[in-house]
């Protein structure tokens, strides 16, 4: 978020789009001119624009400002500083609207073609948005510092009220008790229950009171049954104690073997003798992973060689 809402850059672009409405009308060149008529478009598009970013940002500081403040003295200032900003933000844009209505008229009706038509069209729009947008930015400031006001009034209030309290002189110096007895919120109290208990002869002649009973006792039991529910026994099986035991070739003893043999690496995989049976796919993992592991100690020559569909370097140790 930009905390700045800068107003210099629209004032800026408003005067280098007077300099160059000045240029086209001097300027005798029809190349040249064509080229200020482009500018001046670009000028409009980058007032539009600035002005669009300079609300988006005094909506996002104004609101950001009133929630995370805690200061109400800064904020307070701080607000009102936004709606210094939001009044000049409205003159540029009463200025912008003149120099195209009023001010540069010679020029748009001289320089008006099928483009230039089209950006005032959109810059104008623009503006007309972006005002709208600022009515509603301004009337929130003005609640917000009302806001603000409010809040302090209240905040003086009971920081009064809690002295008084604290020297033992509220009641004697307020009317605390006659405001208090005149409002009398029931909400302040708290709200009362009351138990309705039935007599027992109603309940041993009343048939109405026999199926509330029994209504009773069934949701009772079906509560109770709930609470009840035990998982099955776990079976036999789970509770045996089987080790499972993992086949694992250990690679470095496999490349220190290599090392002595003088053969290639992946010959000596293959031809190795494993305590268990180990598939070819396997070995062939195991000829990647000692590869990888081991390139620093290997020399890789230049020569592939085949075997079935697998293509592999020729490696021997160093």
């Amino acid at each position: 978020m930009n905390e700045e809402v800068n107003v210099a850059y629209i004032q800026g672009h408003l005067s280098k789009l007077n300099e160059q409405i000045e240029y086209y009308l001097k300027e005798n060149n029809e190349r040249r001119r064509y080229n200020y008529h482009n500018d001046v478009r670009r000028t409009l598009k980058n007032i539009a624009l600035t002005t669009v970013r300079n609300v988006i940002d005094l909506k996002r500081n104004l609101d950001s400002t009133y929630k995370n403040e805690p200061n109400y003295q800064i904020k307070k200032v701080k607000l009102q500083r936004l709606g210094e900003k939001l009044k000049n933000i409205i003159q540029l844009i009463n200025k912008c609207e003149n120099a195209i209505d009023k001010d540069q008229l010679l020029f748009f009706r001289k320089a008006m073609d099928a483009q230039m038509r089209a950006t005032v069209s959109d810059v104008k729009l623009q503006l007309i948005d972006s005002s709208h947008n600022l009515m509603e930015i301004q009337r929130q400031i003005v609640h917000y510092l009302n806001m603000i006001e409010y809040q302090n009034r209240i905040f003086e209030k009971v920081r009064k009220l809690k002295y008084l309290k604290e020297q033992f002189l509220l009641e004697e110096n307020t009317n605390i008790k006659q405001v208090l007895a005149e409002r009398n919120h029931v909400w302040m109290e708290p709200q009362p229950s009351y138990r309705i208990k039935l007599s027992i002869d109603y309940l041993r002649n009343s048939d109405e009171a026999l199926t509330l009973i029994k209504k009773l006792a069934t949701k009772l039991k079906r509560r109770d049954d709930k609470s009840r529910d035990v998982a099955e026994a776990i079976p036999t099986e789970y509770l045996e104690g089987k080790a499972e035991v993992i086949d694992q070739v250990n690679l470095r003893e496999v490349y220190n073997s290599f090392v002595a043999s003088g053969e290639h690496l992946f010959a000596f995989v293959m031809n190795y003798a494993y305590k268990n049976a180990v598939s070819t796919e396997d070995k062939l993992v195991f000829f990647c992973q000692i590869a990888s592991e081991y390139a620093e100690d290997l020399n890789f020559s230049d020569r592939y060689e085949c075997k079935g569909q697998v293509e592999y370097p020729l490696a021997f140790p160093k």
